[in-house]
């Protein structure tokens, strides 16, 4: 089926406006092209409606929880209110608490340095970075990775109950693969972690910006996510969830905002009291344009209504499935099966290319932005490309020239501002690449694939 077809419904709506949509570059062969942004899963071009909130604001940006004048108290109800946004946007439970961060990976690494002493992590070797690395003061059980929803969840029952001793522990969960747009079984994960007395922190940084997310409905006791997946720039985070383990532990920064009362000892020391809300681990002079991006971000996803993104998304999700099964070379990663429920995400391998090459031609002769490489999910890749998974290898492409092989994949995302065009485009230049090779030649540069210029 067709993009072009899948259009026709109705009940598809059209994708929502985002900065760069009418961008051209050139192409190595001559002319220029709009540009294909299908690289959403790494970060997605932010919406125009978050970009118009955020030029309205400017002007009137002041110092957030630090001054008496008018912007600055303009500001922090700003930011104070984002906080809520993000609260309701996530459906946080009564008593829950929205931490704002750099992104997921600070938000899970601030969360790391929470942890109670003696507190087990569980985490499956299918987790981005991000969340596969955070847990270095605790001990770390990480799990093989499972071949269907079911099986994740008998492994991390299985896991749980074998632990010794009994003690706290928490278990690292990914809402969807950034690898293969799989959707895991989060609440049957949290249900089995909660019978054996662990807690839950969901990594939702790919599916914040594809699914609607619950925290009250999931029970998860976390959920970390980052605002340059959502549709929002600026380097935002959040960590949303249970406050005791936070209002328990350090700060995760020690300096102004954090701390309550400050005062001199006898002794020539320094007393501190710190707080217990959210500006505990907000030491510093906060990111308030990227925290009200962030809930700009909310509020319009929110209005335009997941269900009829989630059915553009996965037409679109169809589409690239359907336009490249007759195309025996490209084998699509998958860890639950092809027919597994996802987002707007797919990896694949091209039988005989190298994968920085294959998506170098994709960028040079066609103008459309994949990535290559290992997704910052080693472990995971390896396992899917049929390696070692302990084997290590570089988050970008391999020094492999083009034709040679290479162990890694190319990926192809996209989300609610992806136009038809960019889909039926990219769908069209891999069938002419597999069939009739690239027009130009390539050449390694430092560590990627590149057109070669020097002729």
């Amino acid at each position: 089926m067709s993009v072009s077809t899948l259009a026709a419904d109705k009940s598809v709506c059209a994708p929502l406006p985002v900065l760069g949509r009418d961008v051209t570059v050139p192409l190595v062969t001559g002319g220029e092209v709009t540009y294909a942004a299908l690289d959403y899963a790494a970060s997605a071009p932010a919406l125009q409606r978050v970009w118009d909130d955020v030029a309205a604001y400017a002007p009137y940006y002041g110092s957030v929880h630090r001054g008496a004048g008018y912007l600055s108290q303009l500001s922090t109800d700003l930011f104070e209110n984002a906080r809520r946004t993000v609260a309701e946007f996530l459906d946080c439970r009564e008593g829950d608490q929205v931490v704002f961060t750099r992104s997921t990976t600070d938000s899970l690494n601030l969360l790391a340095a929470a942890l109670p002493a003696d507190c087990r992590v569980f985490v499956f070797e299918t987790e981005h970075h991000a969340s596969l690395l955070p847990w270095r003061g605790a001990q770390v059980t990480y799990l093989d990775a499972p071949r269907s929803p079911r099986e994740a969840v008998e492994t991390l029952e299985r896991a749980l109950t074998d632990r010794d001793p009994h003690g706290p522990a928490l278990v690292c969960v990914t809402g969807a693969s950034n690898v293969t747009g799989e959707l895991w079984p989060v609440r049957e994960l949290t249900a089995a972690a909660h019978a054996h007395g662990a807690r839950v922190v969901l990594d939702a940084a790919q599916l914040a910006p594809h699914h609607e997310v619950s925290v009250a409905d999931l029970d998860v006791d976390w959920v970390a996510f980052s605002g340059h997946k959502l549709y929002a720039p600026f380097g935002s985070g959040v960590l949303a969830g249970r406050v005791d383990w936070l209002r328990a532990a350090e700060p995760y920064l020690a300096g102004g905002g954090a701390s309550r009362k400050v005062g001199r000892r006898e002794d020539g020391g320094v007393d501190v009291e710190w707080h217990d809300s959210a500006a505990r681990h907000e030491a510093g002079s906060p990111n308030v344009i990227g925290a009200y991006a962030l809930a700009s971000a909310c509020k319009a996803l929110t209005e335009a209504g997941f269900d009829t993104l989630v059915a553009r998304e996965q037409y679109l999700v169809r589409a690239v499935r359907d336009g490249l099964a007759d195309v025996p070379e490209v084998r699509f990663l998958s860890l639950f099966g092809d027919d597994a429920p996802r987002v707007g995400v797919l990896s694949f391998v091209v039988e005989g290319w190298n994968s920085s090459h294959f998506a170098a031609a994709l960028s040079a002769e066609y103008g459309i932005g994949v990535r290559d490489g290992l997704f910052c999910a080693h472990p995971l890749l390896r396992t899917l490309l049929g390696s070692d998974p302990q084997a290590q290898g570089e988050c970008g492409a391999p020094e492999a020239a083009p034709g040679e092989k290479s162990l890694n994949a190319i990926r192809v995302s996209f989300g609610a501002g992806t136009p038809d065009e960019h889909v039926e485009r990219f769908v069209r230049a891999v069938k002419e690449l597999v069939a009739n090779g690239a027009k130009w030649t390539y050449r390694t540069e430092d560590g990627r694939c590149v057109p070669d210029t020097s002729a």
